[in-house]
């Protein structure tokens, strides 16, 4: 989570040192209130695939400097996702940040070996088993990722179920490091 002030680098919130996520670092462009909401959903579900590229230039600040051995990769979609909505929406921003760093672009990295339910609604428990098993990684693409950092992209970040999923995946195949950057993380207070 977030934290009020900079606590300096290497600092992790209290949820992230009582659970640890499989993933090294979160960093979002923005936090998730209406304006973000509606801006996510103009890409996701409004035909409006040109937003990817405003998203992309809001999320390149955290982006670190091409280390030659960083791979950019979005969330994977099922196919039948991609078939209804015409395309992913993470692999758009993902070639949008490509294009704007340089890093190299692996759009079929991952895939959503079967289909998982929308996650909307569900929590944090009902997230982590619907998508456990969910991903899986072709043979030929475990060597491209043996000891490289991974920059996983997607749109928003709720509960971490997707992005631990694709991260424990990855750093089983050898991930030296992933790191997720996102558009919009969902914020909640401490009284939610």
């Amino acid at each position: 989570m977030p934290f009020e002030y900079d606590h300096g680098a290497g600092a992790e919130c209290g949820a992230c040192l009582a659970d640890p996520p499989a993933y090294d670092s979160l960093r979002a462009a923005v936090a998730y209130g209406e304006t973000a909401r509606k801006i996510a959903l103009k890409l996701k579900y409004g035909g409006r695939p040109g937003v990817a590229e405003t998203l992309g230039h809001f999320m390149r600040r955290h982006l670190e400097g091409p280390d030659g051995q960083a791979i950019i990769a979005p969330v994977p979609l099922h196919r039948w996702r991609i078939w209804q909505r015409g395309y992913n929406q993470a692999a758009l921003i993902a070639a949008a940040l490509a294009r704007r760093s340089g890093i190299d672009l692996e759009v079929d990295l991952l895939r959503r070996a079967r289909h998982t339910p929308p996650l909307k609604g569900m929590d944090r428990r009902a997230r982590a088993l619907a998508v456990r098993g969910a991903f899986d990684l072709k043979a030929s693409s475990r060597e491209r990722v043996r000891g490289r950092t991974i920059i996983l992209i997607d749109d928003v970040h709720t509960t971490g179920a997707t992005a631990n999923a694709c991260a424990l995946l990855l750093k089983r195949s050898g991930a030296a490091a992933v790191n997720i950057i996102c558009w919009a993380r969902v914020v909640r207070n401490e009284h939610d």
